[in-house]
């Protein structure tokens, strides 16, 4: 039987990795733990210095996503190395805030769309991009988030761009059968304690107040996502293509909690 946990020999490309916060970085050594090899992109120069410690020892890429020329350029130079890529992780998000967190009717125009263009279409243009690179047998797996219909007024515009997102899964995972079997999924994490969470308005409360609502009564961790994403980038998740994995720790079925309840009514 074949050890499904065993990755030697795999290649992955992981786009993401800020910090050691980072969920990119969580499933990237994983990844590496199970034998994977490893190659990362990063937005800028910037971005490729601060990241230099952490990812010491690994190929990094540079690869602004706003930019299609950058993608394309990336796409060329790993289908000329000829060697294959056995998954994409895609971990790339991003939000303007610096006007303040608005009503979601007064969202900018260019701050939506900018964060459409990162956060969801530079799924669709990197898996363009890297489709003569990917093996047959590829799996893609981005980060969303474990509710897009839950108007959580701190989040701004971002779970309509996720909801995007999820979406794109389903049409990606389509358009590519055509030609091959690479999967595309998502893992669809709750709240978090990342260094991009943090710079949200309000996060702080919304992330107590859904912890109490998981069944277990703490939320779920980075590492605990990282685990599903593995999972779906491995061929032990051969049969699932065009998901949304909900990796809540049962929060989003907890809000009739009677704590909850009691807390929320009591005089």
């Amino acid at each position: 039987m074949t050890n499904t946990t065993d990755l030697t020999g795999r290649r992955y490309l992981v786009a993401g990795v800020a910090n050691r916060k980072s969920v990119a970085w969580h499933i990237a050594a994983l990844l590496e733990k199970r034998g994977a090899k490893l190659l990362f992109t990063v937005r800028d120069a910037e971005h490729q210095e601060a990241t230099a410690k952490l990812l010491q020892g690994h190929e990094v890429l540079i690869c602004n996503v706003e930019e299609q020329a950058e993608v394309d350029a990336l796409g060329q130079y790993l289908a000329d190395k000829g060697e294959p890529l056995h998954g994409l992780v895609h971990s790339i998000a991003f939000a303007n805030y610096e006007d303040g967190m608005k009503p979601f009717h007064e969202t900018p125009k260019k701050h939506f769309l900018q964060a459409i263009d990162i956060s969801c279409f530079s799924l669709v243009s990197l898996a363009n991009a890297l489709k003569d690179s990917f093996a047959k047998d590829a799996a893609v797996v981005t980060i969303s988030i474990s509710t897009t219909t839950m108007a959580s007024e701190n989040y701004g515009y971002m779970a309509p761009i996720k909801a995007a997102l999820d979406s794109s899964i389903v049409f990606l995972a389509k358009s590519f059968s055509a030609f091959s079997e690479v999967r595309f999924n998502a893992v669809r994490a709750g709240l978090l304690k990342t260094s991009a969470s943090a710079g949200i308005p309000g996060y702080l409360e919304s992330y107590l107040f859904g912890e109490q609502a998981t069944f277990r009564g703490r939320g779920v961790t980075t590492p605990e996502v990282a685990e599903t994403a593995v999972f779906l980038l491995s061929p032990a998740s051969s049969g699932i293509n065009g998901q949304g994995i909900v990796v809540d720790a049962g929060m989003g079925a907890g809000y009739f909690d009677s704590g909850l309840v009691a807390n929320a009514t009591r005089i």
